[in-house]
């Protein structure tokens, strides 16, 4: 504020009479571990008298979202607030010995915090001791048994600089964080302890009564050593796209609290010791546009170059895979790679499979988003329960993104593809009730996927062990004998914990597993000749796939046989019950010549014969 109003920024400046004995008689402190804790300051107070902070206090700490406790804790939250420097008070007849040490803690150490909770620690974790054992979890929380209380007169007031990243560790591991650590991870001013104990103690004086004993104990062993920037006004200007006179980007630096010199023809740049974010040419160019305002500078579209990106390999198939899924009618979604671990658990996933242990989150953001994903479909079936919930029955949606299996060390990440339909496939209008979404449409959503890939013997076989299909609507996906993903109806019992309809399909691909199977594209001549085509009845038992007989049909070469296709499937009479009947509709051609009818005869009752001697009644 003070830099763009160009006023002079004004800090505290405490004065208050020191009586008593010298703080360094009173406490003595060591710091065992001075690449975490480079600076300790502490100040000895006594004669204090505990009680309610005034309320103009209390006000101003509530609306910053702050418990006012009682005068001495308050104190400090509100210098806090005032220097960004946080403090702690410690009743010093419970520091035992008088003594403090800064020190890392011993793996398994334990500790009771300020919450009434014993925390584990590792040896990681930075601890304030006194002589006999910890008082403080160093930048994130104090100790019960230091606390200040109703009768406490002797106070020990702690103000240090500690390493942002050993705090941000330590808080991330206890799940802890405070509005210290908050301050610590992100940095505060090493040169601005002694400036906060003293503005603590001055306010402790005037609201508490408290008697301040001259001195600070202040160990620095690792000293402020200010960062020198070198500027080139040139480049800045180029940067910023602005004329300013050399004059007027030295001042917008100053009225910052920024040094500025000339050495040698080029600017050096010297940022005050709470700047600790600026540390190249660019970033005082970004303090300069800061002052002058962003709106000064122009507005110019970039000058960019058209060209078309490159797409090979993996990512020219995804891109293939993406565009056939967005012509077939599915939105592509994009969901959280962090899920539930309940959300397996709905998905009916036992406990022997891989996919029931992902990999959990050190510091997940909440427990339903503690786990890294083995599944796509948890995301989709969420996706599909919010647009229940606002009325959109018919959905089609798929995602294209990685998974996550559990593996030695760190998990294996593996492209998947999964897809989820449900209401109508054709959307009703006045005149139809439209196309209910069925276990046929995602079936031929995938053996468009297989051609689109080119990938060849595709098999469909009836669904075993796989928990979240339907026990009587579901399909393992095979290419070349291989299993590369699955599909069908959901299983009733997953849809409801999903809080979903019962008419939910979905389908599961293992990309790397598809994409090997792709085949080089061979081209051929259309043919010259026409096809000769005759069909095929015949009488199964009900558990007999249509796809079995459709194998044994082709199970031996017959000649000039070009293709054969399922073209009915009926149950009823004159049909027996237990069986069923189909349809095949075979294609002859030959590639020379128009086929006779007596020929494409015999060569079709070749095919009868075979389907005779299996035990099939034809029709």
């Amino acid at each position: 504020v003070a830099a763009l109003g160009g006023g002079t920024l004004r800090l505290p400046s405490p004065e208050f009479p020191e009586e008593g004995p010298p703080a360094e008689e009173m406490v003595e402190v060591k710091i065992e571990v001075p690449e975490l804790c480079p600076r300790y300051s502490a100040r000895y107070l006594w004669d204090v008298k505990v009680g309610p902070s005034p309320l103009w206090m209390r006000l101003r700490l509530e609306r910053a979202g702050i418990r006012a406790i009682n005068n001495v804790v308050d104190i400090t939250n509100y210098v806090m607030l005032e220097l960004g420097q946080p403090l702690h008070a410690f009743d010093y007849d419970r520091i035992r010995g008088g003594k403090i040490a800064v020190r890392k803690a011993s793996e398994g150490e334990r500790f009771l915090t300020l919450d009434g909770k014993e925390r584990v620690l590792d040896e990681e974790t930075l601890l304030i001791c006194d002589a006999e054992g910890p008082v403080a979890i160093a930048g994130v929380m104090g100790g019960l048994e230091s606390e200040i209380e109703e009768g406490t007169e002797r106070v020990l007031l702690e103000s240090a600089h500690f390493s942002p990243r050993g705090i941000r560790r330590t808080s991330q591991r206890l799940r802890l964080q405070t509005e210290s650590s908050y301050r610590f991870e992100r940095g505060v001013d090493p040169e601005g302890t002694i400036l906060a104990a003293s503005r603590a103690a001055a306010l402790m004086r005037e609201l508490a009564s408290a008697k301040v004993s001259p001195g600070v104990v202040d160990l620095y062993p690792l000293p402020f050593k200010p960062r020198q920037i070198g500027i080139r006004p040139e480049r800045v200007r180029s940067l910023l796209g602005l004329s300013l006179r050399d004059e007027e980007m030295m001042e917008c630096l100053r009225r910052l609290g920024i040094e500025v010199r000339e050495e040698g023809g080029r600017w050096v740049a010297v940022p005050p010791s709470w700047r600790f974010d600026l540390e190249r040419e660019v970033d005082m160019a970004e303090e300069v546009a800061r002052v002058k305002g962003y709106g000064a500078i122009p507005e110019e579209a970039p000058l960019l170059r058209p060209q078309e990106t490159a797409h090979r390999g993996e990512e020219r198939l995804k891109r293939e895979v993406r565009q056939l899924m967005v012509s077939l009618g599915f939105y592509e979604g994009i969901t959280y790679s962090f899920i539930s671990p309940k959300s397996l658990e709905a998905l009916r996933i036992p406990s022997g499979d891989h996919r029931a242990s992902p990999l959990p989150l050190l510091n997940p953001l909440s427990e339903e988003q503690s786990v890294m994903r083995t599944s796509l479909l948890p995301g989709l079936l969420e996706t599909a329960r919010f647009n229940l919930s606002f009325k959109n029955e018919d959905v089609r949606i798929f995602e294209m993104r990685k998974v996550f299996l559990p593996g030695d060390g760190l998990p294996e990440e593996r492209d998947a593809l999964a897809a989820l339909a449900m209401g109508c496939w054709r959307p009703r209008w006045w005149k139809e009730k439209g196309e209910k979404v069925s276990f046929y449409h995602v079936k031929g959503c995938v053996e468009a996927l297989c051609r689109r890939l080119r990938a060849e013997q595709v098999e469909f076989s009836p669904a075993e062990g796989i928990p979240y299909l339907h026990p009587f609507q579901g399909a393992v996906v095979k290419v070349e004998g291989e299993e590369v993903g699955c599909l069908g109806r959901l299983h009733p019992e997953v849809a409801e914990a999903f809080g979903l309809p019962g008419g939910v399909y979905i389908l599961e691909m293992d990309l790397p597993s598809l994409f090997g199977k792709r085949k080089v594209a061979v081209f051929s001549p259309l043919p010259r000749y026409p096809a000769v085509v005759r069909d095929l009845a015949v009488v199964v038992d009900e558990g007999v796939p249509a796809e079995e007989v459709r194998r044994l049909i082709l199970s031996k070469e017959v000649p000039f046989l070009e293709r054969v296709e399922v073209l009915d499937c009926y149950r009823g009479a004159p049909i027996p019950e237990g069986k069923k009947g189909l349809a095949f509709r075979l294609l002859y051609r030959s590639p020379s010549r128009t086929l006779t009818d007596e020929e494409v005869n015999r060569y079709h009752k070749v095919v009868a014969d075979r389907l005779m001697a299996e035990g099939i009644t034809l029709r």
